[in-house]
C-alpha cells in the first residue's frame, strides 16, 4: 500500500467503508473517508472538487445505491449512482492517473447456470439494481484508468450499517417468526474479509475483474438458521420460495436463483483461500462485541 500515498474511500460512512476504517487504523496512511459532503459519486461537480482538493492516488469506491427492491421504482437514482457516477469516477481516475477499485455484484448474472460463476460468464441482470451495476462496470471499462479493479461480491454484511444478519437478529429478539426464501443459492460475504482481500489484490498489483466472496455456498434460509444458531436466538423459522415471495411482494426485484461466485482467479493470483462463510459469521459476532 506504500505506493498509494493519498487514498480516497467514497461512501465513507457506509458498512464497507467501516471495514476499511478498521483495517487502515493501525497503518500510517493518508486516507480520506469521504461521505457525500466531501465526494458525492452521484454528483460530477462534487467528485471534481474532491479530486482537485485531495489529488488521490488510489480510490476505493464503497459508494453505491443498494436498495435492491426500491430500485425497481427508482431506476434513475440507481443508474446515476451505480452507473453514470462510476463512469465519471473512472474518467477522473484516468485523468489523474489514479487507481480505481470498484465493487459490483452477483446480481449482474441471471442465475441460470448451476455452477460457480466465473468473471467471463454471460451477464444478464434480472433487476434494475443489477442492470445499474452492470452499467457501472461497462462505463468504468470504457473510461478505464491506468489501473483498475472491478470486484464482484455478494450478500454483503458487517458492522457499521444495516444488513441481513442484523435484520434477522432484530426480528428474532422481538420474538417474531421468520419466513425466508430457500431456493436462492449464494455466498454471504463478511465486509472485513472483503476489505482484506481487496487490499491483498491492490498490494500484489492485480487489475481487471475478480470475484470476491467468502467461500462455500448456502441459501437465505440456511444462512438465517446459522445466524440464529451463532447468536443463540430462538424463534419460529420457516421457508418459502421466490415465487411465493413475489406474490406477497409483487414490487420486489427478481434475484438470481444461483449466484455462487467462482473465487479461483483470486485464489490462484494471491495463493490464498477466502475464509469459509460460516466461520466468517462467527467473526462477525465477535466484531459486534468489540467496542
Amino acid at each position: 500500500m506504500n505506493t498509494y500515498d493519498r487514498i480516497l474511500v467514497t461512501g465513507g460512512k457506509g458498512m464497507l467503508a467501516y471495514a476499511f476504517r478498521q483495517r487502515f487504523a493501525p497503518m500510517n496512511l493518508n486516507v480520506t473517508f469521504a461521505d457525500r459532503s466531501i465526494c458525492d459519486v452521484c454528483d460530477e461537480d462534487s467528485c471534481n472538487r474532491a479530486f482537485h482538493d485531495l489529488q488521490p492516488t488510489l480510490v476505493i469506491n464503497c459508494a453505491a445505491y443498494t436498495k435492491v427492491d426500491l430500485a425497481e421504482k427508482e431506476k434513475g437514482a440507481a443508474n446515476q449512482c451505480n452507473g453514470y457516477g462510476v463512469g465519471h469516477l473512472a474518467q477522473l481516475c484516468r485523468d489523474y492517473g489514479t487507481m480505481l477499485v470498484h465493487y459490483s455484484t452477483d446480481y449482474v448474472f441471471d442465475g441460470s447456470l448451476s455452477r460457480p460463476l466465473r468473471p467471463g460468464d454471460p451477464l444478464g441482470p434480472l433487476s434494475v439494481y443489477g442492470k445499474s451495476k452492470l452499467l457501472g462496470e461497462q462505463l468504468l471499462q470504457e473510461n478505464a484508468p491506468p489501473r483498475w479493479l472491478i470486484l464482484r461480491t455478494a450478500w454483503l454484511y458487517g458492522p457499521g450499517g444495516p444488513c441481513f444478519p442484523q435484520t434477522m437478529i432484530n426480528v428474532a429478539k422481538q420474538g417474531k417468526p421468520l419466513k425466508v426464501i430457500d431456493d436462492q443459492h449464494g455466498t454471504p460475504t463478511f465486509t472485513y474479509d472483503l476489505a482484506d482481500a481487496t487490499l491483498e489484490l491492490v498490494h500484489r498489483g492485480a487489475t481487471g475483474i475478480y470475484h470476491l466472496t467468502n467461500s462455500g455456498a448456502t441459501t437465505w434460509y440456511d444462512f438465517t438458521a446459522a445466524i440464529l444458531d451463532e447468536f443463540n436466538l430462538k424463534t419460529v423459522l420457516s421457508s418459502t420460495t421466490s415465487a411465493e415471495w413475489k406474490k406477497l411482494k409483487p414490487d420486489s426485484a427478481i434475484r438470481p436463483a444461483y449466484s455462487v461466485l467462482d473465487l479461483s482467479d483470486y485464489e490462484s493470483f494471491t495463493r490464498q483461500q477466502m475464509p469459509q462463510w460460516r466461520e466468517a459469521l462467527h467473526r462477525y459476532r465477535l466484531a459486534l462485541q468489540t467496542p
